[in-house]
């Protein structure tokens, strides 16, 4: 050991808040009489004073239900009687909650933004961003995050998982009766097309010139699909750190085929494309999506991020396509209009007037990887939408919000945060009260998942939509880590390695009240040296804990409320990531070969923001 480890390490036993004469587990265990079992006491502790990222009150319950989806089983699996989902149908009719056990079950958001984004997958991607954020904050407890996560991704690869492609082949049987009412854009259709034109929504599997294209993921089409699953497994990667879906794995496709991809081999099929169709690749047959387009895009950035591929250069091209061809921006550099959706064989746009065409969501995922773009389309969205204007009343806009905060525009944060707490009906439910979600007033049994998951973005305390995809902590699979937590009855706020002090920080809380204060115990792993591990509970130093190895301690203690500080001798250290070679790219510009850094895309953001170039007359004089 080194002297200066060395003095960090008596430096700690100095400092720490020791007990005279307690060493034993006793300091971090309850007596069963003296476990309080009400809901407050138990489910939702008041936060404990903290110096590192700490979960709130509400960042838990959301887990605690998003923990109880994943995890139960249910059939996203082939049948030859499955039903067309409720989205797609004319008329819906009532939504049916009944749990049969055939399909994905019904808390899975099923109903949100019909006919286009209907399907149980986009609640699986939403749900995923809360957790890559929620990781991000506890980077050294890793173990629920992976699982959820997993499981989200192994239900993205599944037959319901594209039901649409799989199963609405040919033009749609509903063409004749499609209306201003049922069928998104229908206003800009031409009138040649009118009777003779697939709603959003429907897939078109079959028509020509594709014809039947069986693998959902290696379709010309179906975008909103691959476009989507590529981020999830990107965001897994980020989270757990395991190369699990860069190895080969099976998509259920058209009448159950299998067909073999890895998440690396999804990226190179987006980066042809992005090569060959500088419009962007299309989501139904044959509708060309900026919304979709830029979720795509966000997937392959996180996965350049990581070192996994080498294929955003590509995308930047596609965004200064988006600029030209997608967005009416004027002299004053104003929009004036965006694109909902671009049919190239049918030659027309659905241009609809300002930003409001899709721009949340459209600059909600250009912001991490475009932001200049990004703001701009925000910025706009803030205007016309009075968020930072005190004088209006204003509705929830939860992707809005997420924007905000990561651009520090305060003012709209506390006006739409206001606005939900308002409109959106956040609530704890459950047998203990001990879930959270926002209910939007619907009267459901279950929160909405696309539209809780979003809210639940900006509830993450110290969470910011840019800053996770900077993968900060990459250094996190490689330190000290906290693993073997007995989930979902013991929960983990605090976990988080201090390098300046080498000294491991984790603070737990009951997660089910009703195993307050039985025995458990959790592990260190990948310590420097097990033998010199130092735990202190609660101010004590606990003397009967077990060295399993050289680098890994046992923790006996309860489910309850703890803190704890144990001094590792991690320092930390620096990964460097490796770049793979760029893919080919046949005839991009140079240009497009260069991907700028996290940082250098956070400071172009702010130089937008700071020049009032975005045209909104808020920060027009702020020079």
């Amino acid at each position: 050991m080194s002297q200066t480890n060395s003095r960090s390490r008596r430096n700690f036993l100095k400092g720490a808040a020791v007990v005279g004469g307690a060493a034993s587990l006793g300091a971090c265990t309850s007596p069963p009489s003296s476990v309080n079992s009400s809901p407050s006491a138990i489910a939702r502790y008041e936060s404990s004073p903290s110096f590192y990222p700490k979960h709130n009150e509400r960042t838990k319950g959301w887990m605690r239900f998003i923990w109880q989806k994943a995890t139960t089983a249910d059939d996203w699996g082939y049948s030859e009687d499955i039903e067309r989902p409720w989205g797609i149908n004319l008329p819906r009719g009532e939504i049916d909650w009944t749990e049969d056990g055939k399909g994905p079950h019904p808390w899975w958001d099923q109903y949100t933004g019909a006919p286009m984004l209907s399907y149980p997958r986009f609640d699986l991607a939403d749900s995923s961003y809360g957790i890559m954020l929620m990781a991000d904050q506890t980077p050294a407890w890793r173990e629920v995050y992976t699982r959820i996560m997993d499981e989200l991704a192994t239900r993205h690869t599944s037959y319901w998982a594209a039901i649409d492609w799989n199963t609405f082949m040919g033009p749609s049987p509903d063409r004749e009766n499609y209306g201003p009412l049922n069928a998104p854009g229908y206003q800009a259709w031409p009138e040649h097309v009118r009777g003779n034109y697939d709603s959003p929504g429907w897939t078109a599997n079959g028509v020509e010139p594709w014809g039947l294209q069986a693998d959902p993921i290696g379709a010309d089409g179906n975008l909103f699909f691959r476009g989507w699953l590529n981020l999830i497994l990107s965001i897994y990667k980020y989270v757990s750190g395991d190369d699990k879906w860069e190895q080969p794995w099976q998509i259920a496709g058209y009448e159950n085929e299998h067909f073999e991809w890895t998440q690396p081999k999804i990226v190179e099929h987006l980066h042809r494309q992005y090569i060959k169709h500088p419009e962007g690749p299309h989501c139904e047959n044959t509708k060309i999506w900026p919304y979709c387009n830029s979720a795509a895009g966000l997937g392959m950035y996180l996965s350049d991020q990581l070192g996994v591929t080498n294929s955003h250069g590509v995308f930047e091209n596609w965004v200064e396509f988006l600029r030209e061809n997608y967005m009416g921006i004027n002299d004053q550099n104003q929009i004036e209009w965006m694109t909902l959706y671009y049919d190239p064989l049918a030659d027309f746009k659905v241009n609809v007037p300002g930003a409001s065409a899709g721009g949340a969501g459209t600059a909600f995922y250009l912001m991490p990887q475009s932001p200049e773009i990004a703001t701009q389309i925000y910025d706009a969205l803030a205007h016309a939408s009075g968020w930072r204007d005190p004088a209006r009343e204003i509705q929830p806009n939860a992707l809005g919000m997420v924007m905000a905060k990561a651009l520090g525009d305060h003012s709209a944060v506390d006006r739409l945060s206001a606005a939900a707490e308002r409109y959106s009906g956040p609530k704890w439910f459950g047998e203990d009260m001990d879930k959270f979600g926002w209910w939007f007033n619907y009267g459901e049994p279950w929160p909405r998942g696309q539209g809780s998951a979003q809210q639940m973005i900006s509830e993450i305390a110290e969470g910011n939509w840019i800053d996770a995809f900077k993968v900060k902590h990459l250094d996190k699979y490689t330190a000290p880590t906290l693993e073997g937590v007995d989930y979902p009855s013991l929960g983990v706020d605090t976990a988080w390695n201090d390098k300046d002090s080498g000294v491991f920080n984790i603070g737990t809380y009951v997660a089910d009240r009703n195993t307050a204060g039985q025995p458990t115990s959790w592990q260190i792993t990948k310590l420097p040296d097990a033998a010199k591990a130092i735990v202190i509970c609660d101010g004590a130093t606990i003397t009967n804990v077990q060295v399993v190895n050289a680098n890994t301690i046992r923790v006996p203690t309860d489910i309850g409320q703890h803190q704890y500080q144990i001094y590792t001798g991690y320092f930390g250290e620096e990964v460097a990531m490796a770049k793979p070679v760029p893919m080919t790219v046949a005839s991009a510009s140079s240009a497009a070969l260069t991907r700028r850094t996290a940082e250098q895309n956070a400071k172009a953001a702010e130089s937008v923001m700071a020049s009032g170039a975005t045209g909104c007359p808020c920060c027009a004089g702020a020079a």
